[in-house]
């Protein structure tokens, strides 16, 4: 397995932009907590603390599609590196100001969130002229799902370091200019520079014209309810679990789990089409999450929540080649921002839904949501399979599950 991703790895660009990605994507982990730190120490309620944190969550869901929609037709450097300038001015627009003027605060938050360059759908566009396309992509997207469990886990850390070196202020800053450096690291290299969307067909839906993306869209809707609904349903385990450090060590054994099986999944060639083979994934995973409503004691709860990671990260591998062969052409970074929103606007929905739920029904109900989020998302993948058949694309060769994508590179240097 370690020698299969030590080859991709050795692979030109593979690392540098899988890092200068991964580096970019740390405001996503780290603004949620820095923002509640920096306005919760400059004197604000935990009621504004939160709201302005959600806004910017809601800002980075609406803003994803829409800067992917100007990648695909304008190229990454110029549309990301723009992006990555404005979201970092907006960060330090809030540390400047703090939380008055409200107005001033709530437009730096709305500003640093719409302005979130694309770098997830990004990268995940630029992987088949990299590799070629066939079972190296597999691989690879498996390798990026399962590195985004280290990515949610280092972020709040950083935060926490920053703060203790320097202060609150400087955590928010700070989380601006590691989007800004990441971003650099990305568009500077020759795949991005070089990179072009496919020719596409003008239509104001974009990527959301096809209706397989459009299902797909949908299923990761649901399943980002789960994910949303799983970080608070540990929290009200751990509460009734003697508090502490036990919520903490659920989310890392899920997030453990999830690291294994997308490094296992990504080791070796799966035959057949990946849209059977996503709601295969799909069935198993439903399924590994339901025994986390039997909310046992602390050392089961921990296996059972690693088990219910392990096929997490081999079903997000497999989406994200699905919704490669499923979005329209010249439409890739788009339909992969979509992706991104998808996911993040039903996480924010999943942690309301659960903390209602807990609210009167304790852990178990939460967990309740967790499971029925999971359970929808595989029901709208089952019901939709015409749609999920082949991929979006005429040619027979783009048919082929195992097809070699051709480049999309263009000879000429990116404008």
């Amino acid at each position: 397995m370690a020698g299969g991703y030590t080859d991709l790895l050795r692979t030109p660009h593979v690392g540098r932009l899988l890092g200068g990605t991964l580096l970019g994507r740390l405001p996503n982990a780290m603004a949620a907590l820095a923002i509640l730190l920096f306005l919760r120490d400059e004197g604000a309620g935990y009621g504004l603390a939160g709201a302005l944190s959600a806004a910017y969550g809601c800002a980075v869901a609406v803003g994803q599609p829409m800067l992917g929609r100007a990648v695909d037709r304008r190229g990454q450097p110029r549309v990301m590196a723009a992006a990555a300038l404005v979201s970092a001015a907006g960060f330090a627009v809030l540390a400047l100001a703090g939380p008055d003027p409200l107005p001033v605060a709530a437009a730096a938050v709305v500003v640093a969130g719409l302005a979130t360059p694309p770098l997830e759908g990004g990268l995940r566009a630029l992987w088949p002229d990299v590799l070629g396309g066939g079972d190296r992509v597999q691989r690879v997207y498996a390798l990026d799902a399962a590195a985004q469990e280290v990515l949610f886990v280092v972020g709040p850390l950083l935060v926490t370091l920053v703060v203790a070196v320097a202060s609150r202020a400087a955590a928010v800053v700070v989380t601006g200019l590691l989007g800004v450096a990441g971003t650099a690291v990305v568009v500077t290299s020759a795949p991005s520079r070089r990179w072009r969307a496919a020719a596409r067909e003008a239509h104001w839906l974009g990527a959301l014209r096809s209706a397989g993306l459009a299902a797909l869209l949908v299923s990761f809707f649901f399943l980002g309810i789960t994910l949303g609904a799983l970080a608070l349903a540990a929290v009200a385990y751990g509460d009734a679990h003697g508090g502490g450090p036990v919520a903490s060590y659920v989310l890392a054994a899920n997030g453990v789990g999830a690291l294994a099986g997308g490094l296992a999944y990504g080791s070796r060639s799966w035959p057949g089409a990946p849209e059977r083979r996503l709601r295969v994934l799909a069935v198993v995973l439903a399924a590994c999450y339901l025994p986390l409503l039997l909310v046992p004691s602390v050392p089961w709860m921990l296996a059972l929540a690693a088990l219910s990671g392990v096929f997490l990260a081999p079903a997000l591998a497999c989406g994200f080649v699905v919704v490669d062969r499923h979005a329209p052409a010249g439409t890739v970074t788009e339909a992969f921002s979509w992706v991104v929103t998808a996911v993040g606007v039903g996480g924010a929905l999943g942690t309301a839904a659960a903390g209602a739920a807990a609210q009167h029904g304790g852990a178990t109900a939460g967990f309740g949501v967790v499971a029925a989020g999971c359970a929808v998302a595989t029901a709208v993948l089952l019901a939709t399979g015409r749609f999920l058949t082949g991929s979006n694309l005429d040619s027979p060769a783009e048919k082929d599950p195992n097809r070699a994508v051709e480049p999309r590179f263009s000879t000429t240097h990116q404008a």
